[in-house]
C-alpha cells in the first residue's frame, strides 16, 4: 500500500523541497564561479578597459605624451568624422545585401541538399568546401581572380562578351562593395544552408506524409510546414550572420588594404589605433561599434521573446 501525506506531513516535505532547491542552487553557483571568472576576466576586464580610455586621449606611444582625461571630446570627434560615418554606411550596406542574398541562397541550397538523391552526402560534403577556406585565403584567391590584367573573371567576361573591355573591379569605387558582397557570399552561403539544414533535420516526417495525405503540394508544405517551423533557425542565423557582417574587417582588409572609400567600421577601427596610433580616439570607435551590435542583439532578443509567446 503506498503511503500518503498527512495534512500534517506536507508542509515538512515542502520544506525539505524547498532546502533542496537552494542547496541546489548554491551548487550551481558554485560551479558556475569559474567560468564566470574568466569571462570576466577575458571580456568584462578589456570591455571596460576600454570604455575607460575612449576618455582619454591616450596615444600608442604613450611615453611620448602623457595621457590627459578627454571627457566626451572623442565622442563629439567621431560624431563629426565623415570617414567613420562613411565606413558605417558601408558596413550597414554590406551587411544588408550579403545576409539577405545568403539567406536566400542558403535556402534554397538546404531545401535540395535536405531533399532526398542518390549523392546527397557528397553534395553536403562539397558545399561546405568554400566555407571551410580560411577567409582571408579565399579574399586573396578572389583578389586575383578579379584582377584588371591577370584575373580570370575578365578574361572569361571578355571571351563570352559580357565585357566590352577589362574592368579594374577592385579600383573602381563602383564596384567595391558589388566585389566584397560577391567575395563573401561565396564564401559563407555554405554556412547559412547548413544552419538552415540543421533547422529542417528536426522537422518530423510525419508532418509532410499527413499534408501529402490530405494533398497539399511541395509549395504548400513549404509554407504552412516548413517556413513556420523553422523560424527559430532562421532567427538564430539572421542574427549569427548579422553580427559577423558588421564587424567585416578581414575580407575588405585582404581585398583593399586601407584604401579610402573601402573601409568597413573595424577596419578604420583598426587603422585608427594601429596605423595612426590614436588609441583613445580608436577606443571611443570600438565602443560605439559594440553599441552598434548591441542595438542588433537587443532587437534579436526582442524577436525571439515574440516568437515563444
Amino acid at each position: 500500500m503506498s503511503s500518503v501525506a498527512t495534512p500534517a506531513q506536507a508542509p515538512r516535505k515542502r520544506r525539505r523541497h524547498t532546502k533542496l532547491q537552494r542547496r541546489q542552487t548554491r551548487l550551481a553557483w558554485l560551479l558556475l564561479l569559474p567560468a564566470l571568472a574568466v569571462v570576466a576576466f577575458v571580456a568584462l576586464y578589456p570591455l571596460s578597459k576600454t570604455v575607460y580610455q575612449s576618455f582619454t586621449n591616450q596615444e600608442f606611444l604613450a611615453g611620448l605624451e602623457p595621457t590627459k582625461w578627454v571627457g566626451l571630446d572623442n565622442y563629439h570627434t567621431l560624431i563629426h568624422d565623415p570617414t567613420f560615418r562613411d565606413s558605417v554606411g558601408l558596413t550597414v550596406k554590406f551587411t544588408v545585401i550579403t545576409v539577405g542574398i545568403e539567406f536566400v541562397l542558403g535556402l534554397i541550397i538546404a531545401l535540395v541538399v535536405n531533399s532526398a538523391f542518390k549523392g546527397r552526402g557528397l553534395m553536403r560534403a562539397i558545399m561546405l568546401v568554400p566555407w571551410a577556406i580560411p577567409t582571408v585565403v579565399a579574399a586573396t584567391m578572389w583578389r586575383w581572380m578579379l584582377d584588371d590584367t591577370f584575373g580570370v573573371i575578365n578574361d572569361l567576361g571578355v571571351r563570352t562578351h559580357l565585357l566590352s573591355h577589362p574592368h579594374a573591379w577592385l579600383a573602381q569605387p563602383s564596384t567595391v562593395l558589388l566585389s566584397a558582397c560577391a567575395v563573401d557570399i561565396w564564401k559563407t552561403t555554405p554556412f547559412v544552408a547548413l544552419l538552415l539544414l540543421a533547422g529542417m533535420q528536426v522537422i518530423p516526417g510525419d508532418l509532410y506524409e499527413a499534408a501529402s495525405v490530405d494533398g497539399a503540394n511541395p509549395l504548400q508544405q513549404f509554407w504552412r510546414i516548413t517556413l513556420p517551423l523553422l523560424r527559430p533557425a532562421i532567427l538564430v542565423t539572421l542574427i549569427f550572420r548579422t553580427l559577423d557582417a558588421l564587424r567585416a574587417f578581414d575580407v575588405f582588409q585582404a581585398l583593399f588594404g586601407y584604401r579610402l572609400g573601402a573601409q568597413t567600421m573595424a577596419v578604420y577601427n583598426q587603422s585608427t589605433i594601429v596605423q595612426d596610433g590614436h588609441v583613445g580616439y580608436g577606443a571611443s570607435m570600438s565602443v560605439a561599434i559594440f553599441l552598434i551590435i548591441a542595438l542588433f542583439v537587443v532587437i534579436y532578443v526582442t524577436f525571439v521573446r515574440v516568437s515563444e509567446r
